[in-house]
């Protein structure tokens, strides 16, 4: 072929050869990869960070703060990655001529001999999907933390309240009672010694009427008895009394036990009657309990029969 044969190699718009065109993009590329490193760094720097002042005492606003940055920092990250490195452009080659320019030929063989060695997407892209992997696992660590600010489970805390073999019964001023010091339709509020404004240990002491027959579930002592003072409805506080009829009336919802028949439910929503405290007398004279409630105090649930029985 004779020299004025050759076609001259192509210059593209602007001066530029493809060679200079792979040049600068991958100088982009190079410089991408940097600022998503530094994204995903900070992403995992911000979410350590939110989990140590969390297990530190915590703190609302620093909370809040490191999480804004630990997502941030990876959306800028993927960002970047996505718009950059990947790159949304889709490049179409001229097919003509067929053979690839000398220049050309030499960058591509430059780029292939530097990037030797790297794993079917690049070093780059394996460098920053290792960082992405770190963020994503450090985010995740510090995303557990609402899920310890639930706090612990209530294992059998449901079942259980402040009363126990031999725990005195004690007004609302902390006074131990004596049987004697009660007296027939008379109701005093009742909490175990050393516990007393306990909420789930209330308890309502009613003095009983020896003409009137009673079938009570639990041991008590003679003219008294105690139940819980929760509603087995909604929880609220049993503090109305007729005498006349012998009924605790719930205000909330109208939901009435009979005191001298076990506290069954006469009325109203309630499903179960209030659980009843075994009593006794110590050496000293003062009303003690046998044990705990025996059944779960308060509005029915889910696992109520976990419970050692009525």
């Amino acid at each position: 072929m004779a020299a004025s044969d050759r076609r001259p190699p192509r210059t593209p718009a602007g001066g530029r050869t493809k060679a200079d065109q792979w040049r600068e993009q991958r100088k982009r590329e190079d410089r991408a990869a940097r600022w998503a490193a530094v994204s995903f760094l900070v992403a995992i720097v911000a979410s350590l960070a939110l989990f140590v002042v969390y297990i530190s005492g915590g703190q609302a606003q620093l909370e809040g703060l490191t999480l804004f940055i630990a997502f941030g920092a990876v959306g800028v990250g993927l960002a970047i990655w996505v718009r950059v490195i990947v790159g949304p452009e889709e490049i179409v080659e001229d097919r003509y001529p067929m053979r690839s320019e000398d220049a050309d030929r030499d960058a591509f063989e430059e780029l292939y001999q530097s990037t030797m060695g790297e794993v079917t997407v690049g070093g780059r892209r394996r460098f920053l999907l290792r960082l992405l992997t770190g963020a994503g696992l450090s985010l995740g660590l510090a995303l557990l933390i609402p899920i310890r600010s639930l706090g612990p489970g209530p294992r059998n805390e449901l079942f259980r309240t402040e009363w126990g073999e031999g725990v005195r019964v004690v007004d609302e001023e902390g006074e131990p009672l004596r049987p004697e010091d009660i007296s027939p339709d008379q109701v005093v509020t009742v909490f175990p010694e050393g516990a007393t404004g306990s909420a789930d240990s209330q308890a309502v002491l009613v003095g009983l009427r020896k003409d009137v027959p009673t079938d009570l579930r639990q041991p008590t002592v003679e003219g008294i008895v105690v139940y819980s003072k929760i509603c087995t409805h909604a929880g609220c506080p049993v503090g109305l009394y007729r005498a006349a009829v012998g009924e605790l009336l719930c205000p909330c919802h109208q939901s009435t036990f009979g005191v001298y028949d076990g506290a069954e439910v006469l009325s109203g929503p309630a499903g179960r009657p209030l659980p009843q405290l075994p009593i006794e007398v110590d050496r000293e004279g003062y009303l003690v309990a046998i044990s705990d409630f025996r059944v779960p105090v308060g509005p029915s649930f889910w696992n109520l029969t976990r419970g050692d029985g009525a």
